[in-house]
């Protein structure tokens, strides 16, 4: 009677946990928030197996703690509610330095039942549980979207009991139906893959992730943009046959192992390397890889950027920093070139002026000759200083009636010994009469400059006759031109849309002015003109300068004679005296007596603009009368702009001729005449 009592017991004991099974089932299925259930499905479990405890624990990843086995809900018995204490939060710690609980977290991911009773345990869990008041335990793994996600337990804190099969199949029927609800619930799980997916596919960077056998199994839409192939082509080739370089390749047998071994291992790394895309492009990269451990299975994280965009701009950078040390330099060259050319001019102006006082007052024929020689070569020393000044010294565009024709010469001035040296001809044709256009000589002499240098650096490595032909016209609709053309190698026709483009060009490291073709370019634009290449045949280059023409206004020879001025006395302020006893000597020449002031005594300073102030100041009568005679005309301007159009001095140029004298003279005769 008594075994047949206890058959019946454990028939009713399996109906009643079967059917704590199909209810627990029917209810997650039911359930809009599996979570909100689970207290009362715990109660349920227990009460049908007769169990003081249940737990459901959930496997956590906590920053900088590995990993924990945390309580995400528990049910207790209120009969034993005073006497059993809330189930152990478990740290990864904990876990790596006891050797039952490591062997149990492997039991875990592999779904093996843990059961047993607190006696035969040792270690932390035997003190946990009979802190716990724990006799026997019952545990199954939780698994949900393909990895462990925690485990489900049932604890019988008042006697050992061995668990039957039947009671483990129940725990594993509704250990089952809480993964299923994990998987379609739109919490926890399901919200972490939602944020993971937005995440790869608004990533700007290139995701690309690989399994323990070099195989991609995620390729983002930023990698499909990078490399130039699509996701369902990638995935599942090995990442070793696809985006890494093909000489990178020999000696290892898969992506994972190349990321694993080649030369420094790149996971867990920062580094910058090249990849190669679908046309077989390769190109630089910054490369952050990660290892990964999802289940049983280890995966390589890829996070790639692309670096072209970035070197570029530091090369960009590079360059402009380059562009700003080469105008220091010409800032530097501009200051020196200032005080050389006052200390040049000073000593040129006596002799311009010496020697033509000697060619005015000689009798004889051959000393009148050899004087002019003399003068001729000083003004063509004067001209070379200034052209030098013109183009160091960069100023805004002034544009005034210019001889294009005194403009080439000034340009051939300045080039000429470079020409000379490399055995290179120049050919000149020049209009006839002036060729008058409105333009910034020193600018449009820049530009003449430019494309004569870069003739002669066309020419540097040609055998035989080296030409260079220079001609200046008026084009068939009355425009004002000059052409530079050379019998060098030409431009190849690939690159000659380019040759204007800024920070274009073909020489060597080192060689040419740093004006360039696209600044000349922009010189002849802001002068309203024109500038363009064309092909010489057999060979050669020539490019074309075309400049607007003046309408009216047109100077004639003899408009612009200078007149006798109708002065009779002048002082000159000078501390050369040199420079001052050769205009002194000049204007007697004109007949007017002259004193020699050699310091100014002022409190307005001693430079020729301060004493120019001092009496625009205090005598304007003798302001009208005033001459600035300066070396250096192009450092002088910001003062001279300064002051307004008609208060502005009148300008004598050392070196000075008779005529340059007698043309100021003139025009301050002008001057004073027009305010009396």
């Amino acid at each position: 009677m008594i075994a047949e009592a206890a058959s019946t017991d454990m028939q009713g004991f399996r109906q009643g946990a079967a059917m704590a099974a199909v209810r627990v089932v029917r209810r997650l299925r039911e359930a809009g928030d599996w979570q909100r259930e689970m207290d009362g499905i715990l109660e349920t479990l227990c009460r049908a197996m007769d169990c003081q405890r249940g737990i459901l624990f959930r496997l956590r990843e906590l920053p900088g703690q590995g990993f924990a086995q945390s309580v995400a809900a528990y049910w207790i018995d209120p009969l034993f509610g005073g006497e059993l204490a809330s189930p152990t939060v478990i740290m990864q710690s904990i876990v790596n330095s006891d050797p039952l609980l490591e062997r149990l977290a492997e039991d875990e991911r592999q779904g093996k039942i843990f059961a047993g009773h607190t006696r035969d345990l040792e270690g932390f869990l035997r003190t946990d549980f009979e802190k716990q008041n724990i006799k026997s335990f019952l545990s199954v793994s939780v698994f949900a979207h393909g990895h462990l996600w925690g485990t489900l337990a049932v604890n019988d804190c008042v006697s050992e009991r061995a668990w039957t099969d039947e009671e483990e199949a129940t725990l594993h029927i509704i250990a089952l139906a809480i993964g299923d609800a994990i998987e379609r619930s739109p919490s926890d799980a399901h919200a972490s893959e939602v944020i993971r997916r937005t995440m790869l596919q608004a990533s700007l960077d290139a995701i690309v992730v690989i399994d323990e056998t070099g195989s991609i199994i995620e390729f983002n839409p930023a990698a499909e943009k990078m490399f130039g192939f699509q996701r369902s082509d990638i995935l599942g080739k090995d990442l070793l046959d696809t985006i890494v370089p093909i000489y990178y390749r020999k000696g290892y047998a898969s992506g994972a192992e190349y990321m694993s071994g080649r030369g420094a291992p790149m996971v867990g790394q920062r580094l910058e390397t090249v990849t190669q895309n679908a046309a077989g492009e390769v190109f630089p990269i910054e490369l952050t890889a990660t290892e990964m451990r999802v289940a049983d299975r280890r995966l390589i994280f890829g996070s790639i950027r692309d670096l072209r965009d970035k070197l570029r701009a530091e090369e960009e950078i590079g360059r402009q920093r380059e562009k700003l040390h080469q105008n220091e330099k010409m800032a530097a060259m501009g200051s020196l070139l200032a005080g050389v050319s006052h200390e040049l001019n000073n000593p040129l102006a006596v002799v311009v002026a010496q020697s033509t006082l000697l060619h005015e007052f000689a009798s004889d024929p051959q000393t009148k000759v050899r004087a002019e020689k003399v003068r001729a070569a000083a003004e063509r020393c004067g001209r070379i200083v200034k052209s030098f000044l013109s183009m160091v010294r960069l100023h805004p565009a002034a544009q005034a009636e210019t001889d294009l024709n005194q403009v080439i010469r000034s340009a051939l001035e300045v080039t000429a010994y470079g020409a000379r040296s490399s055995g290179i001809v120049i050919d000149t044709d020049f209009a006839a009469g002036p060729l008058l256009a409105m333009a910034d000589a020193d600018h449009v002499t820049q530009v003449a400059a430019n494309f004569l240098i870069n003739s002669q650096h066309a020419l540097a490595g040609i055998a035989g006759d080296r030409l260079i032909k220079v001609r200046t016209f008026r084009s068939d609709r009355g425009h004002p031109c000059f052409s530079v053309e050379d019998n060098g190698p030409g431009v190849p026709e690939a690159i000659r849309g380019r040759i204007f483009e800024s920070y274009f060009t073909t020489k060597p490291v080192g060689v040419g002015t740093g004006i360039g073709l696209s600044i000349s370019k922009s010189i002849i634009e802001r002068h309203n003109g024109n500038v363009w290449f064309e092909e010489v045949l057999p060979r050669g280059a020539r490019f074309v300068v075309q400049l607007p023409a003046i309408v009216a206004g047109l100077a004639t020879a003899g408009d612009n004679q200078p007149r006798s001025s109708g002065l009779r006395h002048a002082l000159i302020i000078d501390d050369e005296p040199d420079v001052a006893g050769s205009l002194s000597d000049i204007l007697e020449l004109m007949g007017i007596k002259s004193r020699i002031v050699p310091v100014w005594e002022s409190a307005a300073g001693v430079s020729g603009i301060s004493i120019y102030r001092e009496l625009l100041a205090e005598k304007p009568d003798l302001a009208r009368r005033f001459v600035l005679v300066t070396g250096d005309l192009i450092g002088a301007k910001a003062e001279i702009e300064a002051l307004p159009a008609q208060q502005r001095p009148q300008i004598l140029e050392k070196p000075f001729s008779t005529l340059d004298v007698r043309s100021v003279l003139s025009a301050i005769a002008e001057q004073a005449a027009f305010k009396g």
